[in-house]
């Protein structure tokens, strides 16, 4: 007869004259947990250890890949901005969207726009470096005279040529001064060939992360909603859509802006015949991105042009471009980026300078949609479903 053990009374204590352990070929030949019932306390159990080890999945995922997380994400706030554009394509040419023509195209025009401006501009500093090099040595040999519109200045110039003179006229002054700037040069140069290394190979994630989000966007989009509905429920999928109307919102008010800023002031640059206004109306788009960052572009070329001795056509360039600045940043920008979120114009401000100030250039972006989406969950909690009310 087969004595099979039995647990009773205190656990851990068995019949005398039970076995410890089953006989082998009444073992099954491996374990099921299909064939085990858990209980309530142990399905919380699972429930509580798959949600730690997807935490854990996910932290050390976004560990592994931290570095390349800005690349990401400007992968995404690309693909977002261009998405509309991208879909009137597909439903104009369905066939060269089915592969990869169409998205190939699509990315190639996206990095034609930052590589063509940016070559312009690395060639224009390179000629410019050139030019000052022949100065400095220019410079070392025969020292630097007082240029004559230190003279017509209305003010300070006896003081300012005084100075002039005694560090900058003597060659051997200069020497020293210019030696002590070379020692630093060379730190500086390897800080910067090192950060533009890191940037370019960022850049080139970018553009791929674009590539593969064109090519399967549709199924990203799906995936997205179902996660979000799963985890957030029915609210969650408002909630991403008002991010993404907020990243529109921002590209249209931040990056077109930007440009259309530049376009006019490097025009009233032409006009004033400011020194490389080309040159300078790229950098004042590239500033006017950061809102009241163009009026530091702006006063500088005003200055390079009063330099030069144009008192009247530096005062008209610095005055257009203050109002050209403040009627962007106070008007346009805030109907571009709050119109389509109902974002007001004090969390549009918060949310474009804290991300900047804490992400960097990406948090131009980022910190609008942040504050878009808070936006919303406040005015939810706020009136709940009645939108009358808010």
């Amino acid at each position: 007869m087969l004595k099979i053990e039995c647990y009773c009374g205190t656990p851990g204590r068995t019949h005398r004259n039970m076995p410890d352990s089953l006989p082998s070929q009444f073992l099954p030949d491996s374990p099921r947990c299909s064939l085990i019932k858990p209980s309530q306390r142990s399905r919380r159990g699972q429930e509580m250890a798959r949600t730690i080890l997807a935490l854990f999945i996910v932290g050390v995922a976004v560990y592994t890949i931290q570095g390349f997380l800005p690349a990401l994400a400007w992968g995404s706030v690309f693909a977002i901005a261009t998405w509309p554009l991208y879909t009137r394509a597909c439903n104009k040419w369905p066939h060269a969207a089915s592969g990869t023509l169409l998205p190939l195209l699509f990315t190639a025009a996206m990095a034609l726009l930052f590589v063509i401006p940016l070559t312009l501009v690395t060639l224009e500093a390179v000629g410019e470096a050139q030019s000052a090099l022949e100065w400095l040595s220019h410079a070392r040999e025969y020292g630097v005279p007082v240029p004559d519109t230190i003279h017509r200045l209305p003010f300070g110039s006896a003081a300012i040529s005084k100075w002039w003179q005694a560090h900058l006229s003597d060659p051997r002054d200069l020497s020293g001064m210019l030696g002590n700037l070379d020692s630093k040069g060379v730190a500086v140069t390897r800080a910067v060939g090192s950060q533009v290394a890191h940037r370019a190979t960022l850049f080139c994630f970018s553009i791929l992360t674009l590539f593969f989000l064109y090519k399967d966007g549709l199924s990203v989009i799906r995936q997205c909603r179902v996660v979000s509905c799963r985890a957030f429920g029915k609210r969650g999928e408002s909630i991403g859509r008002q991010i993404v109307a907020s990243i529109h919102g921002s590209v249209q008010g931040l990056v077109l802006v930007g440009i259309g800023e530049g376009l006019l002031l490097g025009v009233i640059y032409v006009f004033a015949h400011a020194p490389h206004p080309a040159l300078f109306g790229v950098i004042t788009a590239v500033a006017a991105m950061i809102p009241f960052c163009a009026m530091i572009a702006v006063g500088l070329v005003s200055l390079l042009i009063l330099v030069q001795g144009s008192s009247v056509a530096a005062i008209t360039t610095f005055c257009i471009g203050a109002v050209i600045i403040f009627t962007a940043d106070h008007f346009i920008r805030p109907a571009l980026i709050g119109g389509s979120t109902k974002l007001p114009f004090l969390w549009v401000l918060l949310g474009i300078l804290g991300g900047a100030e804490t992400w960097g250039l990406i948090g131009l972006f980022i910190g609008p949609a942040v504050m878009a989406a808070l936006n919303l969950l406040w005015c939810r909690w706020a009136y709940g479903n009645n939108p009358k009310a808010s």
